[in-house]
């Protein structure tokens, strides 16, 4: 059954910042309400531009806006899309997650990639990774300290970066056997080895359908060749599965990818085909970013119009 999340990727509408928290909450309780499965926030502490806004406008910090998400909301999962796996320590990181878990009876995801945005680390004082290696072994750690305390392992972790002399992790999370882990990242050597040997789920970048206005050329590119990239993908995942002994099928596929309800974008007929074809190439969810989310009625429309329509698939 094809599945939909709404991304919510920036908090500068008209109002803000005045109405950020009631906007917010409006999103979020409209998304649970209409029918979409999962709710995510961008772990970043700058906007990250490409098309999103400048650095400086307004970003929240995501545990603690997601927690204010899972408040107003009931069903949908709640997560980052994705959490950097530098920018925190990984026991800190591994307790808000729980946190969140635990707080919304449940409905937490841990979303994680490597990480990628120097300024706002610096900016902030976090120190950005010395070289690629370093920034892939991290994330490792990062996904193999959320295993150790998630089964409620308190022997000392001993990792090349990170060290816990007690890892205790209390309480456990609900979520059983813990919250789902969805790795972000197409790298056929090194992220979808992850994916294989550690991931719940996956995400990768759908690109913009041409009837999106305003985005960058080469999302337009991928979109066009969504077809060839996701088959090429998937394909490399399973050879990892292969390898790594693991059922390919107990992995969640997402897609992450901009989009539009409104005259001047897509219809609900357009996202209805859109999820059909993206099912027969193996997709389990589409998770959107929508520019016109803080109107409200768009959510409603998908709400109304898609997701009935598309659990068929």
């Amino acid at each position: 059954m094809m599945k939909l999340g709404l991304q919510v990727p920036r908090f500068h509408w008209p109002g803000s910042p005045e109405n950020i928290g009631t906007k917010l909450a409006e999103i979020a309780a409209t998304a649970d309400q209409s029918g979409f499965s999962s709710l995510w926030v961008m772990d970043h502490f700058f906007q990250v531009g490409q098309g999103y806004g400048d650095f400086d406008e307004p970003m929240l910090e995501a545990y603690t806006a997601l927690s204010y998400m899972a408040a107003v909301t009931k069903n949908v999962k709640l997560g980052t899309m994705v959490t950097g796996s530098f920018y925190r320590h990984p026991g800190i990181l591994i307790k808000m997650v729980t946190t969140l878990d635990v707080l919304s009876s449940g409905r937490a995801m841990l979303g994680i990639g490597s990480g990628w945005y120097r300024r706002e680390a610096e900016g902030l004082g976090v120190r950005f990774p010395a070289s690629l290696n370093e920034l892939v072994d991290r994330f490792e750690e990062n996904i193999l300290i959320a295993k150790h305390m998630w089964s409620d392992d308190r022997t000392p972790f001993k990792g090349k970066y990170y060290q816990l002399e007690e890892p205790v992790c209390s309480p456990q999370p609900i979520s059983k056997p813990h919250p789902p882990i969805l790795i972000a990242g197409s790298g056929e050597k090194k992220t979808l080895k992850f994916v294989a040997k550690y991931g719940d789920a996956c995400n990768f970048h759908l690109g913009a359908h041409p009837k999106l206005k305003g985005y960058m050329d080469r999302s337009y590119a991928n979109y066009e060749k969504r077809v060839e990239r996701l088959t090429h993908t998937l394909g490399v995942l399973r050879r990892h599965c292969i390898r790594e002994n693991r059922d390919f099928d107990e992995i969640e596929v997402t897609l992450l990818c901009p989009m539009k309800v409104a005259d001047d974008g897509l219809m609900p007929e357009d996202v209805v085909d859109m999820c059909e074809e993206l099912a027969g190439l193996g997709v389990h969810q589409l998770i959107f970013n929508m520019v016109n989310d803080h109107e409200i009625t768009p959510i409603r429309v998908i709400g109304s119009e898609v997701i009935p329509r598309i659990k068929q698939f």
